[in-house]
């Protein structure tokens, strides 16, 4: 099994810092390459920089949430997120459609029909299942 993780190019977990200006002030973001690939991926769709991204998922947060904790790990959460609804099939793959032509509300709801209280596994959410002991 972790073959497949541990085979991943080195280069993808390597980490970048950028500094970028949020209104003017300049901050520096610190992102693995392969979470900043994915946030030029999103950028990109939408005939933005990645810049640009940053500053718009900084500012609708703050106008959201009212305030912003680790905002690296949420960029990376963001990349992350994308790439998982590309795979549940509610972003189109193709890269040609803008981000901010999909219905949001519809991408969401297809998220609210996943179960919540548990798993396809039975084990809930940050449950850990003991090993079964032999008995001899």
């Amino acid at each position: 099994m972790c073959k497949i993780f541990i085979s991943a190019d080195p280069s993808s977990y390597e980490s970048r810092t950028r500094s970028v200006r949020l209104h003017g002030v300049v901050t520096s973001l610190r992102l693995e390459n392969l979470n900043w690939a994915v946030l030029d991926e999103i950028a990109g769709r939408d005939g933005m920089t990645v810049a640009q991204l940053i500053e718009k998922l900084y500012d609708e947060l703050v106008a959201d949430r009212g305030a912003v904790g680790n905002f690296s790990s949420f960029l990376r959460v963001c990349a992350l997120r994308y790439e998982n609804l590309i795979a549940q099939g509610l972003i189109p793959r193709d890269a040609a459609i803008p981000i901010r032509s999909l219905d949001a509300d519809r991408v969401l709801d297809g998220l609210q029909r996943e179960p919540r209280s548990g798993t396809r596994s039975g084990v809930r959410s940050g449950e850990v299942r003991q090993p079964k002991r032999a008995l001899n």
